[in-house]
């Protein structure tokens, strides 16, 4: 109990003291794992509309593929993202294994599985006589997918959520790919196994609750745009 005490007093002395590497890593926390999530919305809501949407052969073993890449472990995710961006892989001429862009890459393979799961449920929720209506009143094919992704826009912030909450807590896939890096690429994950091997308990708790509060801050601010367009 008193190491919990000390790692809250140590996580308001960090943040009141403005201690410049702590709100680095905060920063770049929020940055690598926003810039993730946004990769993850622009390919997974696509694509988990025209899943919803489409007839095809095959779309069962598709949609079983998304809801088992839902849970894909981020360590495999990081152990194919490193051999990719390996000096002799397919990718290796990019040049940023061990830099953030490579932990945004390796986040937003693993949010874009969840992304376009829960967006696939979204918009089978609507109902089937809602597309057909529009697409009896003149719409197109393109105006009838914009009205049901916004008819589904609700359940959809559950995807916003889930995927940024996966990847910001993550830590396997971050540190395969961007390898702790002072200054570089440490997060608030990665920081806080390097202080809890260095037996300073007092800074990782206090990085975990910072982690908390950014987790919970983000689901907060989202949680009351959902629920205020629901009333």
């Amino acid at each position: 109990m008193d190491l919990l005490v000390e790692g809250v007093r140590e996580a308001a002395r960090l943040l009141l003291a403005g201690d410049r590497e702590v709100w680095s890593i905060l920063l770049l926390s929020l940055q690598v794992s926003g810039s993730a999530t946004l990769i993850s919305l622009a390919l997974g809501i696509p694509a988990g509309a025209a899943l919803a949407l489409a007839r095809f052969p095959g779309r069962g073993l598709v949609v079983s593929a998304v809801n088992s890449g839902m849970g894909l472990p981020p360590v495999v995710v990081g152990l194919f993202v490193t051999m990719l961006l390996w000096r002799s892989g397919p990718l290796g001429g990019w040049e940023v294994l061990y830099t953030p862009a490579a932990i945004v890459i390796a986040q937003a393979v693993i949010a874009s599985p969840i992304v376009v799961g829960i967006t696939l449920a979204a918009v089978q929720g609507v109902p089937r006589e809602f597309r057909l209506q529009l697409l009896a009143l003149g719409a197109s094919r393109a105006q009838m997918v914009w009205m049901v992704l916004r008819e589904a826009r609700l359940p959809m912030l559950a995807a916003v959520m889930a995927g940024f909450g996966g990847i910001i807590s993550e830590i396997g896939a971050s540190m395969m790919v961007g390898g702790n890096i002072k200054g570089q690429t440490r997060t608030l994950t990665t920081a806080m196994v390097l202080e809890t091997g260095k037996g300073n308990f007092e800074v990782a708790i206090a990085l975990s609750l910072l982690l908390l509060a950014l987790v919970f801050l983000v689901n907060w601010a989202l949680t009351s745009i959902q629920q205020r367009h629901a009333r």
